[in-house]
């Protein structure tokens, strides 16, 4: 069991979805980074000097100045600022992955077909040449078209 495990293991798809899978995993952290360090403080600073991870809605009747004194209590709060940075993430990781899809697309178009260069007995339906006037194989006359 465990030498057919490691042949599976071994197989090239797989070894190659753990690399994707991990340069994923970082990729989706520098994109939080990015998100959480760079684009959201310049927004929340045009928007009103607002920062968005500390954006909270308290529920649980007790008020609290900032989100980490509400959760340092345990108090119940809906992190609306948190999913804003979060939605912002996903948004900005589709719109990478959608542009490099779309380019690796590009690079991959397939060629033009070629011109054909034979065409079909009418009579055997064996293949001949364009310019072939009579088939080789059941000598029938074939017309030019």
């Amino acid at each position: 069991m465990f030498k057919e495990f490691k042949a599976f293991a071994m197989r090239g798809s797989v070894l190659d979805m753990a690399v994707g899978i991990i340069i994923g995993a970082a990729f989706g952290r520098i994109i939080t980074s990015f998100v959480s360090d760079i684009i959201m403080p310049p927004l929340g600073l045009l928007i009103g000097k607002v920062d968005f991870s500390s954006l909270f809605l308290n529920i649980s009747g007790t008020s609290y100045p900032t989100l980490a004194q509400a959760k340092a209590a345990g108090a119940a709060t809906i992190n609306y600022g948190v999913f804003l940075n979060t939605v912002l993430d996903f948004l900005i990781v589709a719109l990478v992955i959608f542009l490099l899809v779309r380019q690796v697309n590009r690079w991959s178009k397939p060629a033009p077909a070629a011109a054909p260069t034979t065409k079909e007995c009418p009579y055997c339906y064996s293949a001949i040449p364009l310019k072939a006037i009579r088939c080789p194989a059941c000598t029938s006359e074939v017309r030019t078209s």
